[in-house]
């Protein structure tokens, strides 16, 4: 990890991060892995095999965040968990699908905030069963979309806003059960569902580091180290917060 003089203790517990075969979810998980986690990952396709990427470090299961039924037996078939992670999501605009039509944007809507919806209320009396020391915690991978407008990513943005909504009435309904949930926003990190956007000299890259304070893209690092933070018993008094992870990106005039 970037961070490596801070060193976290998962040891015995159950973490469920959604998406993790690559980006920033697989970094999530490799850190949790590595911080002594049993973990559980989730993709798209039929099983692990079918990935370049060695992924026997984990418990893998599939699923289609658009699958309702798929999303239901997810949560069936884990038998505890101590930390979700709702990593998983879907950037249209790479795929040539524009958000502003309607149908784009249901679709935006339910991968990025009624997936992680049925999910976490799904695993809620698991989350609560929890006996780690800061309790059961969900941590929602949000965006800086949430917080300024962007045209190509119009489903994508309200969907991740719905996530913060989410976020903060689950916070309240399930923390006198002794569940913590946050949102992590991710600035621009080089990830490869980005990679299109800020490599090869495109016309992006030079404004949007021009407007970060820090001067770089973020890596998948910056933000496995803000999901273990907030996932550890360091953090077991913050609740229903978003915590800006983006060079200071949106903070600059």
């Amino acid at each position: 990890m970037g961070w490596s003089a801070v060193r976290y203790d998962y040891a015995g517990a159950e973490v469920l991060v959604t998406g993790g075969t690559s980006g920033i979810g697989a970094a999530i998980a490799r850190a949790f892995a590595e911080a002594g986690a049993r973990v559980t990952i989730t993709g798209t396709r039929a099983s692990a095999a079918d990935y370049a990427t060695d992924l026997s470090a984990y418990r893998y299961l599939p699923l289609g965040l658009e699958d309702k039924a798929g999303i239901e037996a997810l949560a069936a078939a884990v038998p505890a968990c101590d930390v979700l992670v709702n990593n998983a999501g879907l950037s249209f605009f790479p795929l040539g699908l524009d958000e502003h039509d309607p149908d784009v944007f249901d679709r935006a809507l339910d991968v990025h905030l009624a997936a992680p919806f049925r999910l976490t209320r799904r695993l809620a009396d698991k989350l609560a069963a929890s006996q780690r020391p800061g309790g059961g915690c969900v941590v929602g991978i949000g965006s800086v979309t949430s917080f300024m407008g962007m045209a190509v990513t119009l489903g994508y943005g309200a969907g991740k806003t719905g996530l913060l909504g989410m976020t903060r009435g689950l916070a309240v309904d399930l923390g006198p059960k002794g569940v913590r949930l946050n949102v992590v926003c991710a600035g621009l990190v080089d990830t490869p569902m980005t990679a299109g956007v800020f490599q090869g000299g495109n016309a992006w890259l030079a404004p949007s580091l021009a407007r970060t304070p820090l001067g770089r893209l973020g890596q998948v690092e910056d933000i496995a180290g803000a999901v273990l933070f907030l996932a550890s018993d360091a953090a077991g008094w913050i609740t229903g917060q978003a915590l800006m992870i983006d060079g200071g990106y949106t903070i600059c005039g």
